[in-house]
């Protein structure tokens, strides 16, 4: 297996990332077997391990640290995600220096480690400044507990504006970041990969085969039973035979899966090829449940897919396309784009104020930025908006 550099970090990473979300009650919750599943991997040439202290309530970083006790954590490249809440304590969540001090200790002691390789946001918090978070994180450097920092999940504007904040207040700044890219999920080709390219970082790809659907079990003419962990299984809406979106999805998984047999390939190598054959890809994160399912993802290492058959993805799925737009994740990184903030000015959530208060002290630095021809620019701003929400 070769080897990739991890954005500008100096580290070298396998360009599969071992995802360990699978691993504990989510998915397989023996310990024993799981185990066996990193070890393998290991013995397999990756060097790589993603994890998140919401995976199985820690349960997976615990199954981590004892898979590599006994020397074998020197030799591992080790991600961890925080962010998601843990518990009813609303302080126990997001990008806050309480709780980043906080959860990445909790980290540390469930993987029995006294380092973090790759400490990510695994879920952007609208609520935190981002200087608040890059301030924290850049301690946790300097203290030693983690190498560097990135994110998941994160926009195009909001990574190039934690880029600016970073170096204008000196902070150190995210280095990778972690989105959903698939042959069914090319969403990020448009503007997320070229602004990683940009500034220099590293790319970890997740759901390389689309939560399933390109497993090679969902053709036409076949059932469509949904996933068996315990996990993705309450996800039932995502798997509904039913829904426009899920056809939709059907009809390209089958003909990805025609492709990939006239390729000679399982559907699984061609997925994970493609992701890890982008410019701007570091690494495709496997989540193998169990010690069969790593071997198909393995069985992708090496495989480079021709220019025909690029050419005829892109046929089925253009590029920047994404069959169905919830898998972009972007309720979680983009809350532009539901309804209250789009032009339901009125129906914001409560405890929402501060983003009213950003926006109007935007519109007074306008003012102060462009001299008195700014105040007049900015009051017809706002005598514009009254207009229109007036008229409505």
């Amino acid at each position: 297996m070769d080897y990739r550099p991890l954005g500008r970090t100096g580290i070298s990473v396998s360009p599969m990332c071992l995802g360990t979300m699978m691993l504990g009650s989510f998915g397989n919750p023996d310990h024993d077997d799981s185990i066996k599943i990193i070890h393998r991997a290991l013995d397999a040439g990756i060097n790589f391990i993603d994890t998140a202290d919401g995976y199985s309530a820690g349960e997976s970083e615990q199954i981590i640290g004892e898979a590599l006790v006994g020397g074998r954590r020197e030799s591992v490249v080790l991600a961890v995600k925080f962010g998601v809440p843990h518990g009813q304590d609303p302080n126990h969540r997001g990008a806050s220096r309480r709780w980043i001090t906080e959860a990445v200790e909790g980290s540390l002691r469930r993987l029995q480690t006294d380092w973090i390789d790759l400490y990510q946001l695994g879920v952007p918090d609208q609520n935190t400044d981002i200087d608040e978070t890059l301030a924290a994180l850049s301690d946790l450097v300097t203290a030693g507990k983690i190498r560097s920092f990135g994110a998941s999940k994160v926009p195009a504007s909001q990574i190039v504006e934690a880029q600016w904040t970073a170096d204008r207040r000196g902070h150190a700044r995210f280095r990778t970041e972690q989105p959903p890219y698939s042959l069914l999920t090319r969403a990020i080709e448009y503007d997320v990969l070229p602004t990683c390219l940009r500034h220099g970082m590293g790319v970890l790809a997740y759901s390389p085969l689309a939560g399933g659907w390109l497993s090679g079990k969902y053709r036409k003419g076949h059932q469509v039973s949904g996933p068996s962990s315990a996990f993705r299984a309450q996800r039932t809406g995502a798997y509904d035979a039913a829904s426009p979106a899920n056809a939709a999805k059907l009809d390209a998984a089958d003909a990805l899966g025609t492709l990939a047999d006239e390729a000679g390939l399982t559907l699984i190598q061609m997925a994970i090829a493609f992701v890890t054959r982008h410019p701007a890809i570091t690494s495709a994160i496997i989540g193998p449940r169990t010690a069969e399912h790593l071997e198909s993802y393995l069985a992708a290492d090496g495989i480079d897919l021709s220019a025909d058959v690029l050419d005829r993805i892109d046929q089925i799925v253009p590029p920047g396309a994404t069959i169905n737009v919830a898998d972009n994740m972007w309720n979680f990184a983009t809350p532009a784009l539901t309804a209250a903030y789009r032009r339901r000015r009125n129906s914001l959530p409560a405890g929402t104020g501060h983003l009213r208060a950003a926006h109007a002290d935007s519109e007074d630095r306008v003012g102060r930025d462009c001299g008195a021809g700014g105040v007049v620019l900015a009051s017809r701003v706002a005598g514009d908006r009254a207009s229109r929400v007036g008229a409505r």
